[in-house]
């Protein structure tokens, strides 16, 4: 009987080697600032700390975290923040993105970085301090009010901008804004209260920054279970607009 050559090649033992291992590609590591803006947009409080010194944080920072507020802005106006900014990480930084604000200079952004603030935040339209936070790879929120300020900032690389004061424009100037740039992710900041939240998420902002109506007395013996009634409060506005919206 005859035997085909071709077929003894290709099925004779001698022919094959052991069998080539799976190769499994390595998944592409995730962007921080693409991260960032999905993690916000699930859980879109921001609460803005101002106090005394740093080494007040701590209580009002469990709390908050307790009434659901993940997202913690430490502020430069704050004594000894950069000090306290990676122990407030190592503490914190597992249940709550904790960035810093008020930063003013290029030369803040890369110690800052290196503390490991999730996010930074400036009261102004600073071209030189986006490019500087794009560079070192950490999500950047500038602050403005006008359309320019505004577009200066994105254009710049800003993955969101910050309106402020927001309480001089109200809701209904993000939906203006929308008109020429109708991809911005905007934050509104500067007075604004527990209870008008939700009407700036249902606007269309990516978040609201909330300080004062919300912290009150906190850093200054006032009541944590307040605090974290007034951050659960907060957080379901925050999530019913979100639901109105068909993002919950």
């Amino acid at each position: 009987m005859s035997v085909n050559p071709l077929q003894t090649a290709a099925t004779g033992p001698e022919s094959l080697g052991p069998a080539a291992a799976p190769v499994h590609q390595a998944p592409a590591p995730e962007d921080p600032v693409q991260a960032w803006l999905s993690a916000l947009a699930a859980s879109p409080v921001i609460a803005v700390l101002r106090a005394r010194h740093a080494s007040e944080y701590g209580p009002v920072l469990e709390a908050l975290i307790e009434g659901g507020v993940l997202n913690i802005e430490l502020t430069l106006s704050t004594a000894g923040v950069l000090d306290a900014l990676p122990e407030l990480v190592s503490r914190y930084g597992t249940r709550a993105r904790i960035g810093v604000g008020t930063v003013t200079d290029t030369a803040e952004v890369a110690p800052l970085a290196a503390a490991g603030a999730a996010f930074l935040v400036t009261p102004v339209t600073d071209t030189a301090i986006v490019r500087a936070a794009v560079d070192a790879g950490i999500p950047i929120v500038p602050g403005g009010l006008t359309p320019s300020e505004l577009f200066a900032g994105v254009k710049a690389g800003a993955p969101a901008v910050k309106v402020f004061p927001a309480s001089v424009v109200g809701p209904g100037y993000l939906s203006q804004l929308r008109g020429p740039f109708p991809d911005i992710q905007v934050i509104p900041s500067g007075g604004i209260g527990v209870d008008d939240a939700g009407a700036w998420l249902r606007a269309g902002a990516l978040a609201v920054s909330v300080g004062g109506p919300l912290l009150q007395d906190a850093f200054s013996g006032g009541s944590l279970t307040a605090l974290s009634k007034r951050a659960r409060r907060l957080s379901s506005e925050a999530a019913a607009a979100l639901e109105t919206r068909g993002l919950a």
